[in-house]
């Protein structure tokens, strides 16, 4: 027994587990800190400015701008921001996409340097992540968990309609109320996502920074707004039988889940039921893969769709068009 607890209360040559967890822990928090602000959106009325909306944002340019929520900016056009040092700025809203959730804000430059983008792309189930966020305006609010799930979808509105956002990363990290818009970090400090909404007890949502999001970004930063192609298909990944896959060269597609009425997959010809291979000559494999290629440049233009029906592979050719409020 002497022995037991000789070990557990301090040999030289032990470590507590919890000691490398925290470190890691603290020194993300020290470093993704500094590029948080808490976000305040103001509107104009009868009686004077008055507050929008509120939450988080992460500086990822060395001149002033930040990327934060769609729903957190709402429909203000300005307001400002306040980093962790008790800088405060006014902002400008740049531009918004709430297909997206995300949106871009700009303000004086700050004396913080910008965060660092990772890659979403690299995560995997049960990796830690930490949190940044402003909730309730506790500057540098930091939590910590895992990766509880990738490939998630949530509802969002935009207009009238009801749309999903796409591959929203699932995480146990703590999000309260402001963290909106903050960041999620991996163990190297680099931002991989950007908190998007609090689903439920214990239970996170996040934007990735991915492609497809740095993509969203520039055209936010270039234009104010996202021009997006529109095919008019509901999709779910699936994986190929070993005889189409020696048949195809594809190992997955996407399994065409309904095609809406009047869209241009429908005069295309595609079917539920049908495995798109690839769009553009391009393999698609997830809705990540997918949305990529429908960005605007894709709008009134050809776009090849391999797809495999009842056994035998099709090319057929889709001309997207460009994606409105009322579609």
């Amino acid at each position: 027994m002497a022995t037991v607890v000789n070990r557990v209360s301090g040999s030289a040559g032990s470590e507590d587990p919890l000691d490398s967890y925290s470190a890691t822990v603290i020194r993300v928090a020290e470093s993704v800190t500094p590029h948080v602000a808490a976000i305040e959106m103001a509107g104009n009325g009868r009686n004077g400015r008055f507050r929008v909306g509120a939450g988080s944002a992460v500086l990822f340019t060395s001149d002033g701008y930040l990327v934060t929520n769609a729903h957190v900016v709402g429909s203000a056009q300005k307001g400002h921001a306040v980093f962790a040092d008790g800088t405060r700025t006014d902002m400008d809203v740049v531009g918004a996409d709430p297909l997206s959730d995300l949106a871009v804000v700009h303000g004086r430059p700050p004396a913080a340097p910008p965060a660092e983008f990772g890659d979403a792309e690299s995560l995997r189930v049960g990796q830690l992540v930490i949190a940044v966020g402003n909730p309730l305006g506790l500057a540098g609010s930091v939590t910590a968990g895992v990766v509880s799930g990738l490939g998630r979808s949530i509802p969002v509105w935009s207009g009238r309609n009801r749309r999903v956002i796409e591959d929203v990363i699932q995480t146990d990290a703590a999000l309260n109320a402001g963290s909106s818009g903050g960041a999620l970090a991996d163990a190297r400090g680099r931002i991989v996502g950007i908190n998007t909404a609090v689903a439920g007890a214990g239970l996170g949502l996040a934007v990735p920074i991915n492609d497809t999001s740095r993509r969203i970004i520039a055209s936010l930063l270039k234009d104010g707004r996202v021009r997006r192609a529109y095919l008019g298909l509901v999709s779910t990944p699936v994986q190929l039988p070993v005889s189409s896959v020696v048949r195809t060269g594809h190992h997955d597609g996407l399994r065409i889940v309904e095609v809406l009425v009047g869209s241009p997959a429908e005069r295309a010809g595609l079917r539920a039921g049908d495995v798109v291979l690839s769009v553009g000559r391009k393999s698609v494999s997830n809705a990540e893969s997918l949305q990529k290629l429908l960005f605007a440049e894709a709008i009134g233009a050809p776009l090849d769709i391999a797809v495999l029906r009842d056994g035998t592979e099709l090319l057929l050719v889709a001309e997207p068009e460009e994606m409105t409020d009322t579609m």
